[in-house]
């Protein structure tokens, strides 16, 4: 499949996953990868950490006024963005990013009706927190409409959502849906239905759920696809596997007969440290391939697999490696691989 189309399957696109799996880093990565194919992408924060800008060699938080991460043709950091209302469209190539948050969110939502000159005294006076109390979901709502208006507006060719850790992102997801009941009109019933709208239309966004190939991160990722579908009706993307160690040739031999073959003297606290790496990284590699299986087995959906990356912290160097595994991925995929259709029923009881 070509990456272009792939990243312009949707609109927006959420990448979601449990805590530690590195869904930030996934996003980076996804961002570097369509802009290297000519694709305009902006990433949106939620939760104001550094891991993006850290990857593009930015190094700041980003704020709600935005930030360029990479220019076409360029490596430095541009100039902050304006107001959306004075933004342009993102150039091809180049990726900007923005952190949104629900006071932030509220305050241009007060301000677009007519509301600017009161809209910080409000929120000063502790207004969000009192309504988020008396409507829950609202926060999320918030956050959610401002996507839908990012969308709405056209700026990128490819939104990419860093979404909360599962759990929270579950809620944040499924909000719209418990408004929508729970709201019998109002802006926040607007609000809400034109959340749901674009959350379920697989054109306009899908998610992409990462993982690690270990146990516990594959339970999880099982439970979140299934749930996701059922109680959000989103459209599913493929299944990112981070961190996999690639094979290496050549283990099954001990360090003392590889070094006697290669005319080399080991002492033995050498040979028992080497002995010791490569039982760890067999080990490794036969865990892996089971976890693998089993998600393959168990969620039916293309899988992306991304090399481990061996490096105290993840730069504009490594991210540009991690691009190009996430692209060599891309490219394997059958044409027919994507959108996605609705998972098995025999998974439906998963809580």
């Amino acid at each position: 499949m070509d990456v272009s189309t792939f990243c312009t399957q949707s609109h927006v696109l959420i990448v979601a996953g449990k805590g530690g799996v590195g869904k930030t880093t996934m996003v980076a990565a996804i961002a570097r990868m369509a802009a290297d194919a000519g694709l305009s992408v902006l990433v949106i924060e939620l939760e104001g950490r550094s891991g993006v800008s850290d990857a593009f060699g930015h190094g700041d938080t980003i704020d709600y006024a935005g930030a360029v991460l990479s220019a076409a043709g360029a490596n430095e950091v541009e100039e902050d963005l304006g107001p959306e209302s004075e933004a342009p469209h993102i150039p091809p190539g180049s990726v900007q990013a923005r952190r949104i948050t629900p006071d932030d969110a509220l305050i241009e939502y007060l301000a677009d009706h007519g509301l600017r000159r009161f809209s910080k005294r409000l929120m000063s006076s502790g207004i969000i927190d009192i309504v988020s109390s008396a409507i829950p979901g609202i926060r999320d709502i918030l956050v959610l409409g401002k996507v839908k208006q990012i969308e709405q507006a056209g700026l990128a060719d490819l939104v990419l959502v860093d979404a909360p850790a599962t759990g929270h992102a579950m809620t944040f997801l499924s909000s719209a849906s418990g408004l929508l009941d729970a709201a019998r009109g109002g802006p926040v019933r607007t609000q809400a239905s034109e959340v749901v709208e674009l959350l379920t239309d697989p054109v306009r966004c899908q998610v992409a759920l990462v993982t690690l190939p270990e146990e516990m991160p594959v339970n999880e990722v099982v439970e979140a696809a299934y749930q996701l579908e059922d109680k959000v009706g989103v459209s599913l993307g493929p299944i990112i596997v981070n961190a996999c160690y690639p094979p290496i040739r050549g283990l099954e031999v001990s360090a003392a007969d590889a070094a006697e073959s290669a005319g080399v003297t080991l002492d033995d606290d050498l040979r028992e440290a080497l002995d010791a790496a490569s039982t760890f990284r067999r080990t490794r590699e036969v865990l892996q391939r089971e976890q693998i299986d089993r998600l393959d087995h168990e969620l039916p959906l293309p899988q992306l697999r991304v090399p481990f990356a061996f490096a105290a912290s993840i730069g504009p160097d490594e991210l540009q490696l991690l691009a190009d595994a996430l692209k060599a991925g891309v490219t394997a995929l059958p044409d027919t691989a994507l959108p996605h259709t609705a998972l098995p029923d025999t998974q439906a009881a998963v809580p």
